[in-house]
């Protein structure tokens, strides 16, 4: 059992608040994934500012500091812990990257219970394996081992032995092959097996599909301002205007996007 939501804001001038947005729908699924928490955001602002996540096990954080001074200007060097996961509640993640500050036009996010693999930041979503893609994803694949042989052939690069980390490099496959978001999660229907629900997003949109059988919960919540979506409604109880929205279960087998 695991939490994921996302957002997808229509209206701009709600863009400067998406970090709030999303850090109550964080918040509100923490007891859905007590293990380690992530989350993406989109943004078409065009600033030249890159952003970094550096992993180190060891005491190291000063010296490479040190070194990245020298190869780039203004750089800050923030250290947090040697691993995301040791963080003990979605608060502390939430406060430390000062996620409230963000903004952006869509963001998803994800909390995880660890329930086939071992709590390590192998294991942590969101999984990116193509440019501006990510995924996040409650429920297991059955077929992930044969697919990711068949990917790797392909060229994409996948790391860990995450049945997640394959469907995100079955869609940035898909989307290198020049297909839609849509497009790409309607064959996946086909070649992925297993019980899923997942949202994806792309720097032009965001996408939820659920698996035919759907097992996996999620509720999609839309107004003329945004579209919400969660494992659980009460994840969008904060929302602005969300007891006017359109309030839905995303049926099984049918992809719902947004965007581009």
């Amino acid at each position: 059992m695991c939490g994921i939501v996302g957002i997808y804001l229509k209206n701009k001038k709600y863009n400067s608040q998406l970090g709030k947005f999303l850090t109550g729908m964080m918040n509100s699924m923490a007891t859905r994934g007590p293990d380690s928490a992530g989350f993406a955001i989109y943004s078409s602002e065009k600033k030249k500012k890159y952003k970094y996540s550096v992993c180190s096990n060891t005491d190291q954080v000063k010296e490479i500091s040190k070194k990245l001074s020298k190869q780039v200007k203004d750089i800050k060097v923030k250290s947090i812990s040697d691993h995301l996961i040791i963080e003990t509640a979605m608060k502390d993640v939430v406060k430390n990257f000062s996620l409230e500050k963000f903004s952006g036009s869509h963001a998803i996010g994800h909390t995880r219970m660890a329930t086939e693999s071992a709590i390590t930041t192998d294991g942590s979503h969101p999984y990116s394996t193509g440019e501006d893609e990510c995924l996040v994803h409650n429920g297991s694949l059955s077929n992930h081992n044969n697919l990711r042989r068949s990917l790797q052939k392909k060229g994409i690069e996948i790391k860990s032995m995450n049945d997640t980390e394959v469907a995100a490099g079955y869609i940035s496959n898909g989307l290198s092959d020049k297909k839609s978001l849509k497009e790409t999660l309607l064959d996946g229907l086909k070649d992925l097996d297993g019980f899923y629900t997942f949202i994806s997003g792309t720097k032009n949109g965001m996408a939820i599909v659920r698996d035919e059988i759907a097992c996996k919960p999620a509720v999609v919540a839309e107004t003329k301002d945004y579209v919400a979506i969660a494992s659980e409604f009460q994840a969008m109880a904060h929302l602005p205007n969300v007891n006017s929205a359109k309030i839905f279960e995303p049926e099984p087998g049918k992809v719902y996007s947004w965007g581009k």
